[in-house]
């Protein structure tokens, strides 16, 4: 288990930085407003259908 998380460490080292590209910082961005806005939406709509159970 050792040597296999050795091997995995000195390849990483080796692995050079790549920068996101515009489009996927573009995706990485709409992810998260999506993924805020759903919860922001999902929870109001709780509130309007179930309102006793909060």
């Amino acid at each position: 288990m050792s040597d296999d998380k050795s091997k995995i460490v000195e390849e990483m080292k080796k692995m050079e930085y790549e920068p996101l590209l515009p489009a996927e910082i573009s995706l990485i961005k709409w992810s998260i407003c999506l993924g805020v806005g759903l919860l922001i939406m999902f929870y109001f709509l709780s509130q309007l259908l179930f309102p006793g159970g909060h």
